[in-house]
C-alpha cells in the first residue's frame, strides 16, 4: 500500500539556531504533538509539545539539543510500521526522512487512519468478535483454523489488549452469524469478550483515536 502521496510538505521544520519562541508559537497554533529539528539540513530529532511546559522559551533550540527525541519514519516505511510509530511514540505527526536523512515532510495520523479504515477490515461486510486467551496459549494460525473450519473467512485480526498475561484479539469475520464460531472458540478455551454484527461497533472504532494504540500490539 503506497502512502507516500500522503506526505505533507507544508508544515515547518525548525533549525537548531531558531528561537524556542518560534517552536512555542507553532505548538500554540496547532494540535500537533511533535515537530522536526534539523542542522545543516540533516534531521536531528523532534521536540514534543509535552516538553513545552518545562523548557525555557527564551533561548535557542540548540540549548535543548539533548531533549530531542529520535521520532521519525523513512519514505519507504510501510503503512503498518508507520501506524506502529504513531502508537509507540504517542504522536499525531511524524517526520518522514529520505535516504540522506533529510526531512521531506510529515505524516499526519488522521491521514494514515483513513488508509486503515479503507482496508477490508472495515469495508467488507461481516461481524466483530473479541476473544481472550493466555499470552502463551493463543496463536493466529489456530484462530484462523477455528474461523475457517466454520466455512467462514477471517478478514482481519489484531491484539487489542494485553494485561496480566492475557491477550484480547479483535477479529473481523466474514459473516454476521457468529453463534457457531463463538461455540468453536469456547471449545478451544477462548473466552468470548464481545460478539456483534452491528455496524455501529465499527463506527465507534473509527471515531476513537486511541484505537491505534491497541491495534499496534500485533
Amino acid at each position: 500500500m503506497n502512502i507516500q502521496s500522503h506526505i505533507i510538505d507544508t508544515i515547518p521544520v525548525f533549525n537548531m539556531e531558531d528561537s524556542m519562541k518560534n517552536v512555542v508559537k507553532f505548538f500554540k497554533g496547532t494540535i500537533y504533538s511533535h515537530v522536526a529539528i534539523v542542522a545543516d539540513d540533516k534531521f536531528l530529532g523532534v521536540i514534543s509539545e509535552n516538553d513545552m511546559a518545562v523548557l525555557d522559551s527564551s533561548g535557542k533550540i540548540d540549548d535543548y539539543r539533548y531533549n530531542l527525541e529520535a521520532v521519525f519514519v523513512k519514505k519507504h516505511t510501510s503503512w503498518l510500521d508507520v501506524l506502529e510509530a504513531f502508537a509507540r511514540n504517542e504522536a499525531n505527526l511524524i517526520p518522514v526522512l529520505d535516504e540522506d536523512g533529510r526531512v521531506c515532510g510529515y505524516y499526519d495520523l488522521n491521514d494514515i487512519v483513513e488508509i486503515f479504515i479503507d482496508t477490508p477490515f472495515f469495508t467488507e461486510p461481516g461481524g466483530i468478535l473479541v476473544v481472550a486467551k493466555g499470552t502463551k496459549d493463543y496463536s493466529f494460525s489456530e484462530i484462523s483454523q477455528i474461523v475457517e473450519s466454520n466455512n467462514t473467512k477471517l478478514l482481519g485480526g489484531f491484539v487489542s489488549d494485553s494485561k496480566n498475561d492475557v491477550v484480547q484479539i479483535t477479529l473481523k469475520i466474514g459473516t454476521t452469524n457468529l453463534n457457531e464460531i463463538i461455540q468453536s472458540f469456547r471449545r478451544y478455551n477462548y473466552t468470548i469478550m464481545f460478539g456483534n454484527n452491528d455496524d455501529q461497533f465499527l463506527e465507534d472504532l473509527k471515531q476513537r483515536s486511541d484505537y491505534l494504540n491497541k491495534f499496534l500490539n500485533v
